[in-house]
């Protein structure tokens, strides 16, 4: 059985651009290529490096995000969490059936520090 669970920061109910300043994220667990659980969680107030190692604890196994700084993307693959950055501002939902489809657009981060 294929398991994951990914991560995505939300504003206001959709992909936030920044990811280290997003209002909660949905956890989204997907088994065998169909989604079985979504919770939204708040994150703890933003610390620099933070994010990957809390995520980690919550079983996290690959992030969605508009935009990502590169030691962020660092510290999530010492974790072993798969980051996809540059996607679009969808709901997670949407992004969630992308990634399953293999249709999830990413292209440039959009994080520019």
């Amino acid at each position: 059985m294929k398991k994951n669970i990914i991560a995505i920061p939300l504003e206001n109910g959709r992909l936030c651009s920044h990811f280290g300043h997003c209002q909660q994220f949905a956890i989204i667990d997907v088994e065998n290529n169909v989604i079985t659980n979504e919770n939204l969680v708040t994150p703890p107030p933003h610390e620099p490096g933070l994010l990957p190692a809390w995520l980690s604890e919550k079983g996290v196994t690959d992030v969605i995000a508009g935009g990502m700084g590169q030691r962020a993307v660092n510290l999530f693959t010492e974790q072993s969490i798969k980051v996809n950055v540059g996607a679009e501002p969808k709901s997670p939902k949407e992004l969630v059936t992308d990634w399953i489809q293999n249709t999830l657009v990413t292209g440039q981060n959009a994080c520019d520090h």
